[in-house]
């Protein structure tokens, strides 16, 4: 547990601080992860390498023009704020390329740090649902202790079991979710958990406080679909179409799964997440 002079920010506030700053990164992402040549890399780049589009002061040389050059899967990645939290915190800022005797180590950290963070955002949007209330002391403890761990030093976030951590938040983000859905009276399509609906034609469908847990969604015509209270957590909307889709109170969905499908000036959004660019130039989300 954090003391007084690190306690917790309101839930909502802790949410909209887990908002990627390349600004303050040391390049992490485009470092510390694997490319693998596809739809969404141009390149095969094992972790550890820099990118070759990565320039010297750790900012991407061709960052305008990714989708052209074949690099969608960086448009659609979020640190979700992890890349300034190690840069800056875990490695008081000193970067990799000045101090590379902390290069390995730091790019272990990185990905540690990005799953964190992850628990972080649901465990917070959790607080946020009024029906989980008897679970909120229990949910504001969990995640005091998974923002203590974020701080924790570098040698010890490398080595950090992340999985057992993540079964404990993960049991209660997840209960929280189920009361809030339980609390629709009128249910939309039903829809089983991790269900295979790629490419499926869902226009217009009633999807209110649907269970799209894991689903596979890519590629699926969700435009105009009735999202509210629809559980979004770990579904893949790659390329699914969200065009005038109302996803304003979905739950647990993130930036990354927004980065990654369609959609338009209508589709309606949680207020904590950006309309991604692409959508209102009018490009597809993930070739060009």
């Amino acid at each position: 547990m954090p003391d007084e002079q690190t306690a917790l920010p309101a839930a909502g506030d802790l949410r909209t601080g887990l908002r990627a700053d390349c600004a303050n990164c040391f390049g992490l992402c485009c470092v510390a992860l694997t490319l693998t040549a596809s739809s969404d890399f141009a390149i095969d780049k094992a972790a550890g390498a820099p990118c070759p589009n990565l320039a010297d002061d750790h900012r991407c040389g061709i960052h305008s023009r990714l989708r052209r050059e074949g690099f969608s899967g960086c448009v659609v990645y979020d640190c979700q704020g992890a890349g300034q939290k190690v840069s800056q915190v875990a490695y008081e800022g000193q970067d990799w390329r000045s101090a590379p005797e902390n290069a390995r180590q730091m790019f272990q950290v990185f990905p540690v740090v990005r799953q964190l963070h992850e628990l972080l955002w649901y465990l917070s949007e959790a607080l946020t649902f009024p029906a989980a209330a008897e679970l909120h002391t229990d949910l504001r403890d969990v995640l005091a202790e998974t923002e203590a761990l974020t701080r924790l030093p570098p040698g010890d976030l490398a080595v950090l079991d992340v999985p057992a951590h993540r079964a404990k938040a993960a049991d209660l983000f997840l209960r929280a979710g189920e009361l809030q859905r339980a609390t629709v009276t009128r249910r939309g399509k039903r829809v089983r958990r991790g269900a295979d609906l790629m490419g499926a034609r869902l226009q217009a469908a009633d999807l209110r406080a649907a269970e799209l847990r894991g689903a596979w969604l890519i590629a699926a015509d969700l435009r105009r679909a009735d999202l509210r209270e629809a559980e979004l957590i770990g579904a893949d909307l790659r390329d699914a179409d969200l065009s005038g889709a109302d996803l304003s109170t979905a739950r647990f969905l993130t930036q990354s799964q927004v980065n990654a499908a369609k959609g338009d000036a209508a589709t309606k959004l949680p207020a904590f997440l950006t309309r991604p660019e692409h959508w209102t130039a009018g490009l597809p989300s993930g070739h060009s």
